[in-house]
């Protein structure tokens, strides 16, 4: 199934609106088995959308589009999809109702009419956050798919009515998938793909990489008609993968880890308590984003100043003025701290500059340090991180994390 993204909106050419859409739905067809070949971003223009359309149809099976569902002039996407497949415009009686409800039985005003009618025969895909309803018309072969422009709108529409559809008809069309997704820690896009090389030259397994900025998504695709041959060939997959990559793999399917680090210690029977500085509270904040996390996880100290170490979690005035606190001796204090504070097993923290200011040419913008204090004694961990404040601050949470599952997965 060969599938094309078609984002309109003259505000996306002109530079004014980010298109994370398109990467979103990409990602999204991919881990269907769907290869998406095209991207294509078309301003408000009739003609030019109908080219597009025409052009997208001629070479792909599926056609997705994102915007022009709203009640303005240029809001043409639904009038050009019926154009292209040569079918009249409907009216919906639900999508009238919903319309009616919204503008709570007052006249609805005439521009907003034209969010009710829909290409004979689609589907209408329901709108919980807006008045604009999508669609997706199945004819001749092809599958077209549109979607509002709001990313917000877009992507609770895809998961929670158009992607139950869209694997029906893809399983109807002869078209089964099975997906298997290992979640990858401390390896870049490229060093993961030459790793895999090998794997990647199988016909009967499909392997897409996807970037989560902390972590890599490895999307393990079969396309099988026998359901326990496709489990059986992804299961030998991870396995395969798993011994190669070792500790890097920390997770599958929608595993989080600061879901597995959870489940671990929970095994182990543990406590935790962490300190933090320059992640501000993020790293306390993904662990508790898990339910059941007043199991093992006590509390922390957000020691962002100084006199907040020293009065808190107990941190040496010398070594704050004599190695500063981005320092590793600060770090292992902040831990060994936190712990005692606590009465813990384990103590995390983290000291960094995730900027944009206080670098110096000694301790960079990026600098990290991580520690972890347990009953026999205290690891550190340097890193030099780039990107932005909030990169920097996300990258030291995952990097915080897994330090934490490597430790509780050896631990003895």
């Amino acid at each position: 199934m060969i599938a094309e993204i078609i984002s309109t909106g003259t505000e996306i050419l002109l530079g004014k609106t980010l298109n994370t859409s398109a990467f979103y739905l990409t990602g999204q067809l991919t881990g269907l088995g769907v290869e998406v070949r095209y991207h294509t971003t078309v301003g408000d223009h009739r003609e030019r959308l109908y080219n597009a359309v025409q052009e997208a149809l001629s070479r792909s099976n599926m056609v997705v589009l994102t915007g022009g569902l709203g009640p303005t002039a240029d809001d043409l996407t639904k009038e050009i999809i019926a154009k292209a497949f040569n079918v009249k415009m409907n009216l919906d009686i639900d999508s009238l109702n919903s319309l009616k409800d919204f503008y709570q039985n007052k006249e609805i005003p005439p521009e907003s009419l034209k969010q009710a009618y829909f290409p004979e025969g689609s589907i209408v895909l329901p709108n919980d956050f807006g008045t604009a309803p999508g669609v997706i018309l199945e004819k001749d072969g092809k599958i077209c798919i549109v979607l509002p422009g709001p990313p917000t709108e877009l992507k609770h529409m895809f998961e929670k009515y158009a992607l139950p559809k869209l694997q029906a008809i893809l399983q109807n069309n002869g078209q089964k998938m099975f997906v298997k997704v290992l979640k990858v820690f401390g390896l870049t896009e490229s060093e993961l793909e030459r790793e895999l090389d090998d794997f990647r030259q199988k016909d009967v397994l499909s392997i897409t990489l996807l970037d989560k900025h902390t972590y890599m998504d490895l999307r393990l695709t079969v396309r099988e008609t026998d359901e326990k041959k496709a489990n059986e060939i992804l299961a030998e997959a991870e396995s395969a993968i798993r011994e190669r990559l070792g500790n890097k793999v920390f997770g599958v399917d929608e595993e989080s880890h600061s879901l597995v680090v959870g489940r671990l210690l929970r095994q182990r029977q543990l406590t935790l308590a962490t300190a933090e500085s320059c992640t501000g509270g993020l790293l306390g904040g993904a662990i508790t984003a898990e339910a059941g996390s007043s199991d093992y996880y006590l509390g922390g100290v957000i020691s962002y100043a100084n006199e907040v170490k020293q009065n808190l979690i107990d941190v040496n005035e010398t070594s704050l003025q004599s190695h500063g606190a981005v320092s590793e001796l600060v770090a292992k204090e902040m831990a060994e701290g936190v712990r005692k504070r606590f009465g813990s097993d384990i103590g995390l923290a983290t000291t960094g500059i995730a900027g944009p200011g206080g670098g110096t040419t000694t301790k960079p913008v990026g600098l990290v340090y991580i520690a972890l204090a347990h009953r026999k004694g205290v690891l550190v961990e340097k890193k030099q991180f780039s990107g932005n404040r909030q990169s920097i601050r996300n990258m030291t949470v995952e990097s915080a994390l897994n330090m934490l599952r490597i430790f509780l997965m050896e631990l003895n």
